[in-house]
């Protein structure tokens, strides 16, 4: 049986994504610009954002005090609790710049530094992905399953490129070197999304350099949940080297040859 500290943490978070979801969708002024940037002048934040780290912390922080937080726009507390939120208000940043559909809210919970329930929520595609520990995942009420595994060369596998531009040049070599061993690459622009398709069964895997632990920690646990393996550089979790998520027998082929190309550096 789920945790009931677990499935009240989901619950909350299904609540704050749900929220957040709609002011971003509803609330994008037609002439949403900049607000500032990060690694690079490409690497952007804007206003929305910004509102909706702020909706979400406060939402939370009403409910669970005691909690700490770390979001992509600034939150960084400790707590007292033992439960941290890692919070990213709009995954997928340049898509939503730009109109496209491709972003979400990821919201994860973690007790004592273990992901116990996440959400990510994509307005445009109507669709909210949440799990909670050891309960399976889940699109709305439908339970999720990541595909069979099928031979590398007809694996359909996602990645993303850094906004730095030194990196992003050895990414680009490392996927095309990838593209003849595989069916084919997406790149679709919020890791959040790409690791829900991974639980989902519409990608074999996905793959990327430079993440942050608000980019895979909600999507980590809903690709797990999901049948679905992940992890980093061989023998290591999920980080910033290399994220990775597949289902089992793609990730058995995929993961030491991400490690012979050098996608873990730049």
């Amino acid at each position: 049986m789920t945790d009931p500290l677990n499935a009240q943490l989901l619950d909350l978070a299904l609540e704050a994504a749900r929220r957040a979801g709609e002011l971003l969708r509803d609330g994008r002024p037609a002439d949403l610009g900049v607000a500032a940037t990060k690694s690079s002048s490409v690497d952007v934040v804007t206003e929305m954002d910004i509102a909706a780290e702020k909706l979400i912390t406060g939402f939370l922080a009403d409910r669970r005090p005691d909690d700490g937080f770390l979001g992509e726009e600034g939150a960084d507390t400790a707590g007292t609790s033992g439960v941290r939120w890692v919070v990213d208000p709009l995954d997928g940043t340049v898509n939503y710049l730009y109109g496209l559909p491709t972003w979400a809210v990821s919201i994860a919970a973690q007790r004592d530094g273990e992901t116990v329930a996440a959400v990510v929520e994509v307005p445009m595609r109507g669709e909210t992905f949440h799990a909670v520990l050891g309960g399976g995942a889940h699109s709305g009420e439908v339970r999720l399953a990541c595909r069979p595994s099928p031979p590398l060369e007809q694996a359909l596998v996602s990645t993303g490129f850094n906004y730095v531009r030194t990196v992003r040049a050895h990414q680009a070599a490392v996927a095309q070197q990838l593209i003849p061993l595989l069916r084919d690459i997406r790149r679709g622009g919020s890791a959040a999304v790409d690791l829900c398709d991974v639980a989902a069964g519409r990608l074999d895997a996905f793959y990327e350099r430079g993440l942050n632990p608000w980019d895979f920690a909600a999507g980590d646990l809903i690709a797990r949940e999901a049948g679905a393996l992940t992890g980093g550089r061989p023998g290591s979790p999920p980080s910033s080297e290399l994220t990775l998520a597949a289902s089992p027998g793609v990730f058995e082929r995929l993961q030491p040859l991400l490690e012979e190309l050098g996608a873990w550096h730049d």
